[in-house]
């Protein structure tokens, strides 16, 4: 789920908050929170802030689901990232030459 559903679930809609009145709160303008809340964009560490002090979720919680969502984002097409694995040469591991 995108952290911006949950901000709407958890912020606006448990306390019958607009979008407007939402932004007006976090002293953004209504285009940002809307972009977070339809999953066009993603909560910052600035975000995470100004939704810490106005709601009073921890801003670490708040970034900690955001970077859930882009890993699990990211995992879906984990198998079309071409990586080669890195071997090491004996004697190479900790910088040797």
């Amino acid at each position: 789920m995108h952290p911006g559903t949950m901000v709407r679930q958890d912020c606006l809609e448990k306390n019958g908050l607009s979008v407007t009145d939402a932004a007006r709160i976090l002293g953004v303008d209504r285009q940002t929170l809307s972009n977070l809340l339809n999953a066009r964009s993603g909560i910052s560490p600035e975000m995470a802030v100004r939704l810490e002090k106005a709601f009073g979720t921890p801003a670490r919680e708040w970034l900690i689901r955001q970077l859930d969502h882009e890993l699990a984002e990211v995992m879906r097409r984990a198998d079309e990232i071409e990586v080669e694995p890195f071997h090491a040469v004996a004697g190479e591991e900790s910088g040797e030459s």
